[in-house]
């Protein structure tokens, strides 16, 4: 009889068991009746944190701005940061235990080209069907949905950049030498493609390698070309952080007027720079491709709601570029996932961006390009230049949106995009 009731106990335990398997299945994962959990891996700390260190907070604040009115769909957002110190090793880590020990149901914003690579694969992210959204970064590989089948950039692809810079250059400063300095890695080498695209070959090129960038190599470099004849050209294609090392050390050398600076969108966020004490005289003139408005500018709808929300939800806390870049990142994910609707699944988030995500509400001053056959994000530029004050106005007064392919298309002005309507309030009605 003990015998019995002992193979009874389990029978029923396993009946039990299989019977709550169906309803497991059909939850998804992150996903509750009240709450959707995301998850970023970013850099908060080292040298990449002191430039990209507001992105997670930016991005929190603009999510506890959407659940303090009614979330979405009646879910409150939940975003769990993991700090990857901007390094393959501790991307590779932030990105795995997000997705097996925060069980997040997507991760968004995800920052650089080396350490996200190391990131997707290390959380077998392709595997899982893990939506992998808005990633900072351009490099033009994250669009192969062989490869990344998951993922949807934000930026322009680093190709398009610099098929851009080079119209810049060889519409405006013929006959001048000009230098790359760039990150050794494929970050630099979509650059690098893209300049050739366009037909563009540089006096010569620096390469450095991601995180290598310091004032005495900053100074070798200059030191080794300030001999050069006019006023050359030199293209700082790297993170904020280089740019700083690069004009800090033309400052040691006085040599900040002797070059045409002209930096990469990624570098080139001018509150950052003065933060880190380059000085005001240094950074004007500074001209620099951008997809976004400037921080600064507060007569642009979405730079003037996105700073009070920063006042009442990061007290006291300065508003940068970056900041303006992870509230952007926040709304278009705040519509993802209301265009995905109310039965969340992470194939039904990914097939809305696909079909609905170009026409998303932006502060972007450039058109989106999500499709059925596209994960690129932004697919265009305007050129701005940087004055003492740390404002982004257009080059020559007169804004102008170029947009390009990653290969050997030309590069046009976009005459007849029209920013979409920054939505009331700043609160998304996919309307």
């Amino acid at each position: 009889m003990k015998r019995l009731s002992i193979v009874s106990a389990v029978i029923a335990t396993g009946a039990m068991v299989l019977s709550t398997l169906p309803a497991q299945a059909a939850q998804t994962t992150g996903v509750t009746a009240n709450e959707i959990k995301l998850g970023i891996s970013s850099p908060t700390s080292g040298s990449a944190g002191l430039v990209y260190g507001n992105v997670p907070g930016a991005m929190k604040a603009y999510f506890d701005y959407i659940n303090a009115n009614g979330g979405v769909n009646g879910r409150k957002i939940k975003l769990v940061h993991r700090n990857d110190k901007y390094t393959v090793r501790g991307a590779a880590t932030s990105t795995f235990d997000l997705v097996y020990e925060d069980n997040v149901f997507a991760v968004v914003g995800a920052l650089g080209t080396a350490t996200h690579q190391s990131g997707y694969k290390a959380a077998s992210m392709a595997v899982e069907n893990v939506p992998d959204l808005f990633v900072n970064s351009g490099w033009s590989g994250f669009n192969d949905k062989v490869a990344y089948p998951t993922t949807f950039m934000l930026l322009p692809t680093y190709a398009m950049e610099a098929k851009v810079m080079a119209k810049v250059v060889k519409d405006n400063f013929p006959g001048q030498a000009t230098f790359l300095v760039a990150q050794n890695d494929e970050f630099g080498d979509d650059a690098r493609a893209g300049f050739g695209a366009a037909s563009h070959k540089f006096t010569r090129e620096f390469p450095y390698p991601q995180g290598g960038m310091d004032i005495a190599t900053a100074r070798t470099i200059l030191e080794a070309i300030k001999a050069v004849p006019g006023k050359p050209v030199v293209v700082l294609f790297g993170t904020g952080d280089a740019t700083v090392a690069m004009l800090k050390a033309a400052e040691e050398l006085s040599l900040t007027k002797k070059f045409t600076w002209l930096a990469g969108s990624v570098g080139a966020d001018a509150n950052t720079l003065l933060a880190l004490k380059v000085k005001p005289e240094t950074i004007d003139g500074v001209l620099s491709a951008s997809f976004m408005p400037d921080a600064k500018d507060l007569t642009d709808p979405y730079v003037k709601q996105f700073v009070a929300i920063n006042t009442k939800y990061r007290k006291g806390k300065a508003f940068d570029n970056y900041v303006l870049a992870g509230m952007n990142s926040a709304m278009l994910t705040v519509q993802a996932l209301r265009a995905a609707g109310p039965n969340l699944t992470r194939d039904g988030l990914m097939k809305a961006i696909e079909t609905k995500g170009s026409k998303f509400a932006s502060a972007g001053l450039v058109p989106l390009g999500y499709s059925a056959t596209s994960r690129i994000g932004y697919n265009g530029y305007w050129v701005s230049q940087i004055n003492a004050k740390g404002e982004g106005k257009p080059y020559g007064g007169k804004l102008v949106i170029y947009t390009t392919d990653s290969g050997a298309g030309a590069v046009t002005e976009n005459k007849t995009f029209v920013r979409p309507t920054m939505p009331k309030n700043g609160i998304p009605t996919n309307k």
